[in-house]
């Protein structure tokens, strides 16, 4: 393909009178109106077509499933998560009381919605039931508490006369029974716990569901809200050291990286493109800007607003004559202008 020949002199007075014009335009008082009347017409432009019509979905599938393939594992979303570290850590520049993030009755919608969930969490503990560790952990753990409450009542016991001895003898016996039935248990601890662990789980996954539905359960954890909204928002450096919080992060981040990199998650984000464009794919993007609670003149004023600095920043550096000359020059060097101009 031939390539354009120089511009002539004429073309290349024009060119720079062409370029001078733009860079006019991007400068001071009329820079805010460019942006203002090009943010506008895009706007409207827009705002008389479909976003189905105007993206391409499977253009943005494509970039979704390069964006979480890439993204999560870069260096910018290391540092953004080491600063997030930091801040938690540190908290605050000023502490201010828990109770100010949300209001009280929010915090009661959340705790009914969350108690609402124990039937699903019921059938997710019974899954629990298949892991022998689980039931190894499920029956030690009662087994802990039944030696607590015998312990708390010999304490007890040993305060009225001949009861004490009494209660030594039951706890001595129960104590053989349960070191048998141990020695029992641990034999089966190979590729399953057998029914003790079985029961175990079930009889714990019990307590807890009942718990969670105890009317008391409520209004105990909307005690415990009262308590802690009065509580300042500090860092987490009084709890946990800055190398602990970044040990779990870390451990997070790796996750995340694994998962939304997996051709699984890549299907997911699939679903959400189509699920998002069956949703708002016949909306305008005006109208989406609406259904978004985003005012269409605040957009623009903030663009007016971050303009000055990119554009001066440019303009200091000679890119910005550079970038409008790049656009402009082909024209006039192409065969067409030169013809006209002679």
């Amino acid at each position: 393909m031939p390539t354009a020949a120089a511009p002539t002199p004429l073309a290349d007075q024009l060119l720079d009178l062409q370029v001078a014009h733009h860079l006019d335009r991007l400068k001071g008082k009329k820079l805010d109106a460019t942006v203002t009347r090009l943010a506008g017409s895009l706007l409207d432009a827009s705002g008389r077509h479909q976003i189905e019509d105007l993206v391409d979905r499977a253009a943005i599938k494509a970039i979704v499933t390069r964006a979480m393939a890439t993204v999560p594992g870069s260096a910018a979303v290391s540092g953004i998560l080491q600063m997030a570290v930091q801040v938690v850590h540190d908290g605050p520049a000023t502490p201010y009381p828990l109770g100010d993030l949300a209001e009280r009755d929010q915090v009661e919608a959340l705790v009914d919605a969350v108690l609402g969930l124990a039937p699903v969490l019921e059938r997710a503990l019974e899954r629990l039931t298949a892991s022998p560790l689980v039931g190894t952990i499920a029956s030690r753990f009662m087994g802990r508490i039944v030696g607590e409450v015998l312990q708390a009542n010999k304490a007890v016991a040993d305060k009225v006369p001949g009861l004490g001895s009494l209660m030594s003898f039951g706890t001595s016996a129960a104590s053989r029974v349960m070191g048998a039935a141990d020695k029992q248990f641990e034999g089966l601890i190979n590729d399953t716990v057998g029914k003790s662990g079985t029961f175990a789980v079930r009889r714990l996954n019990k307590i807890v569901i009942e718990t969670l539905q105890d009317p008391t359960t409520r209004e105990a954890v909307l005690q415990v809200w009262d308590l802690a909204a009065t509580q300042e928002v500090r860092g987490l450096g009084e709890q946990a050291s800055y190398d602990e919080l970044v040990a779990v992060v870390d451990a997070v981040h790796d996750v995340a990286i694994s998962a939304l990199s997996s051709e699984q998650v890549a299907r997911i984000g699939d679903v959400v493109v189509d699920a998002f464009f069956e949703r708002f794919g016949g909306y305008t993007p005006t109208e989406l800007l609406d259904e978004l609670d985003l005012d269409r003149d605040e957009l623009v004023a903030d663009l007016v607003r971050m303009a000055p600095r990119v554009v001066d920043a440019l303009r200091a550096s000679g890119d910005l004559e550079q970038i409008v000359r790049a656009e402009l020059a082909p024209f006039y060097a192409s065969a067409k202008v030169r013809k006209l101009l002679g």
